[in-house]
């Protein structure tokens, strides 16, 4: 039994109201580099033999803070766990997106969504189960391994961990410096823990009601209340 591990980095700038995709130099904020801090000592008690992480800076400083104390371990980066590949869409906001055709394509029909000058959906999670499968026949049945990555595609290894057609993974979240634990079998994998941010309930409290024709709070990453946040937004707590 190979336990991967999946850690969405914590919080930047960016997180929320811009979808971010591979712009460089986008770093942990200070808010998010205390969520990464607070992951790293809940992961602490556990034993990783290899973290493996998106080569965006945001998810190596998050997996810098669970390496920190780790003798004889270093940082394997993977491409294939980086952002997917917005193209246009990059760097723009997403009350801004939310106005574009694609924008239903990717909340109703994501595995037809091709961003413009980017990436398919379906090509982020051939890419990102594909990296999995060759982390767990690398490091073996008994491992314990971190993987440090981007919203949708945490999304995207948990719905082929589910089987369940990607279409339907806008109904998972993957909120910033979030634990989600996947123990992979000969005969299927086991999803244990989805969306772990700690002991507290604050990201179960639903938000708080919009007055009609009000501007969303959260920064437009969640037009309605059914909507996913694309690029993952920055969770509620």
């Amino acid at each position: 039994m190979t336990t991967l591990l999946l850690v969405r980095h914590g919080l930047t700038d960016m997180t929320g109201p811009v979808l971010a995709g591979w712009t460089p130099g986008v770093h942990l904020s200070e808010r998010g580099r205390a969520q990464a801090e607070t992951l790293a000592a809940r992961l602490a008690p556990l034993r990783l033999d290899a973290i493996v992480a998106s080569p965006l800076e945001r998810c190596q400083e998050t997996a810098q803070a669970v390496l920190a104390g780790r003798e004889g371990l270093q940082i394997a980066s993977d491409d294939r766990f980086g952002e997917c590949g917005y193209g246009d869409w990059t760097g723009r906001p997403l009350k801004e997106l939310a106005e574009e055709p694609l924008w239903r394509v990717v909340q109703q029909h994501p595995s037809a969504a091709v961003f413009p000058g980017g990436e398919s959906l379906a090509g982020v999670q051939r890419r990102a189960v594909a990296a999995v499968r060759h982390w767990n026949a690398k490091l073996g049945d008994e491992a314990v391994y971190l993987v440090c990555s981007h919203g949708d595609v945490i999304k995207a290894i948990v719905a082929d961990a589910l089987g369940v057609h990607l279409d339907q993974f806008q109904r998972i979240t993957a909120d910033p410096a979030s634990l989600t634990a996947i123990r992979y079998t000969t005969l299927r994998p086991f999803v244990l823990r989805v969306n772990d941010v700690g002991g507290g309930v604050e990201n179960l409290i639903p938000p708080a009601p919009q007055a009609e024709g009000s501007e969303q709070q959260d920064g437009g990453e969640s037009l309605t209340e059914s909507d996913a946040a694309v690029g993952g937004g920055a969770g509620t707590t």
